[in-house]
């Protein structure tokens, strides 16, 4: 490293450290753009997949309001999706590229959007559950140092903060409904309690990317602690509403001020992001399915948008 190098990472890191902002123009190590590429793409691509299972309820809601709520709430989850990829192509790729890399299962999604709704309480579970995990870890992600992801992230969280109120009220009705609606919330919980668990990712000690998303203030707070916040606020919420967590070894640890709980199964989630959970090939089949079917749209605006550029000129 040359001495301008030298000098440039020490303007950066002293930016970090007064938590300024990084912009798209501003000099950044390219470790810190690969890692903002590969996170950021990665939860515009769980925002967009994540749309596919809620999508499969569309036509069976059981009121028409709640078809409208949740026709608002996958709408909303499309727009997260442009956010975030607008935000990643600040930093040098295509939105081809990253679509590409999706297709082609070099990037990854949440691990979560690869189990089924089965019930319409799932869709509950995925809003309560799914959304509430998310808001703890984006919350946190709106003080992250890369600006354009900061800035997407503040309307970002206030959307989600309505997905997660819609599915905690589905998740109320139905354990207070007949015995059978709340056999079928309970059933929900106990399927996608531990999944939403692994929404944070591995255990601080074997998460390779921690070290440097902390040090450069990517992240805020570590796996760990988002996982607890998540544990310790919908363990409450679930005994409002007379659910019971799924968990032998969950109690509350006087001492530590928070809930204890047990192992994670990290088998299932190391197979599930590396392509063998229950859904995994039905979600990119059909996001790859839909994209190509939706190749004359974009070509057809493009080629719109470039006549109307050649009237303007003339």
């Amino acid at each position: 490293m040359n001495m301008n190098e030298e000098e440039l990472l020490r303007n950066f890191e002293e930016k970090i450290d007064v938590d300024q902002k990084i912009e798209p123009r501003d000099w950044m190590p390219e470790a810190y753009r690969k890692h903002l590429i590969r996170q950021i793409s990665q939860h515009a691509h769980s925002e967009v997949i994540g749309m596919q299972p809620e999508g499969n309820w569309i036509n069976r809601a059981p009121s028409l309001r709640a078809k409208m709520v949740l026709l608002a709430k996958i709408q909303d989850e499309a727009g997260h999706g442009l956010y975030l990829y607008s935000a990643a192509e600040t930093l040098g790729i295509s939105r081809e590229e990253m679509l590409d890399q999706l297709h082609t299962l070099k990037a990854k999604y949440s691990n979560i959007f690869n189990y089924p709704t089965l019930t319409w309480a799932d869709i509950g579970a995925v809003g309560w559950l799914v959304d509430g995990a998310a808001i703890v870890n984006q919350v946190s992600l709106q003080r992250t140092s890369y600006g354009p992801y900061s800035r997407g992230m503040i309307r970002i969280c206030k959307e989600e903060s309505f997905h997660q109120r819609q599915g905690y009220e589905i998740m109320a009705q139905m354990a207070q409904g007949t015995p059978e609606q709340k056999e079928m919330a309970q059933d929900a919980l106990n399927r996608f309690w531990w999944p939403s668990m692994m929404m944070f990712g591995p255990h601080d000690s074997n998460s390779p990317n921690t070290g440097n998303a902390l040090r450069w203030r990517i992240k805020r707070e570590s796996n760990d602690t988002l996982r607890q916040r998540f544990i310790d606020k919908t363990v409450q919420q679930a005994n409002v509403i007379g659910l019971t967590i799924p968990d032998p070894d969950l109690k509350w640890n006087e001492e530590r001020g928070h809930y204890d709980f047990g192992e994670i199964n990290w088998e299932e989630f190391y197979a599930v992001i590396n392509g063998n959970g229950p859904c995994n090939k039905e979600r990119i089949d059909h996001h790859k399915k839909a994209h190509e079917e939706g190749r004359w749209v974009r070509e057809a605006a493009l080629a719109y948008a470039e006549k109307q550029k050649q009237e303007t000129l003339v």
